[in-house]
């Protein structure tokens, strides 16, 4: 086993002034091309964003984003991304088929300076994936999707976890929701081991298909999962992801943004 990441199993509360910030998830601007959702992002005051396999390239560049891409699209974008002063800080939600297909993921994600690989690997690619993660220096962080999706409950994550240093969650708290679990007490049982949050609200508690919702108005206590982050020492991103209004949805970015500041304020 390599070993890169010391699991933290507790830790002084973090300053969300300094160790955290805001960034997007660009599957929110999924009908738009990588090209043009990354300057939306920009225009919203977003310089980190997660990039998500497939997004169509657009500008000069030919195909979609991802380990196909050619060394000189790779290239041009960096240079696009250094441009605009933005980093990619995930890449997913991935998966591979094998351990072939996993060392492409991460000889992509290196030479493009990604380091975490949101991802949901199956049961028998837990070794090796801790294993690749660790001799590569990236994280792979493990999303929830509703159920019936396998890693729908932090229980499926933390077995994952066991005995994978290398492995830990990307927390979609909006999906928790939407699964009909208490997302405090889901932070609390990955505490430590959270690489990454999807920052989303849904309408509607336990309803799988509920509608996306700008957080704070929908039905998850925003302050208190704040409060749980900053308490567990908490150091990162939070990506938003908002499923909605798909095709005029920047005002809503910008709106949870400030949304955003204004409980990073609250927490001082």
């Amino acid at each position: 086993m390599t070993l890169f990441i010391s699991a933290v199993l507790s830790a002084q509360p973090s300053d969300p002034a300094k160790d955290w910030s805001i960034g997007l998830q660009l599957w929110t601007f999924r009908v738009f091309t990588f090209h043009d959702a990354v300057s939306k992002a920009d225009s919203c005051g977003i310089k980190v964003i997660q990039a998500f396999p497939g997004q169509a390239l657009g500008g000069s560049w030919k195909g979609g984003f991802g380990p196909a891409m050619s060394e000189e699209d790779r290239k041009s974008v960096r240079e696009y991304l250094k441009s605009k002063g933005m980093t990619i800080n995930a890449f997913g939600v991935t998966d591979a088929n094998n351990e072939e297909g996993w060392k492409k993921l991460f000889d992509f994600a290196k030479e493009m300076g990604i380091p975490i690989l949101v991802a949901e690997p199956r049961d028998n690619q837990w070794n090796y994936v801790d294993r690749l993660a660790g001799e590569y220096h990236i994280r792979v962080a493990i999303h929830d999707h509703p159920k019936p999706a396998h890693y729908w409950s932090p229980d499926s994550v933390v077995a994952a976890m066991k005995g994978h240093p290398n492995i830990g969650s990307c927390a979609d708290i909006g999906h928790w929701a939407r699964n009909g679990l208490n997302v405090v007490e889901c932070l609390k049982k990955l505490e430590g081991h959270i690489w990454n949050v999807h920052l989303k609200d849904v309408k509607t508690f336990g309803k799988v298909n509920a509608d996306d919702a700008i957080p704070g108005q929908g039905v998850i206590d925003m302050p208190a999962v704040f409060r749980e982050l900053k308490r567990q020492g908490y150091k990162g991103n939070f990506a938003i992801e908002h499923e909605a209004n798909w095709e005029n949805n920047a005002g809503d970015v910008i709106q949870i943004v400030h949304y955003y500041h204004e409980l990073v304020s609250s927490l001082k």
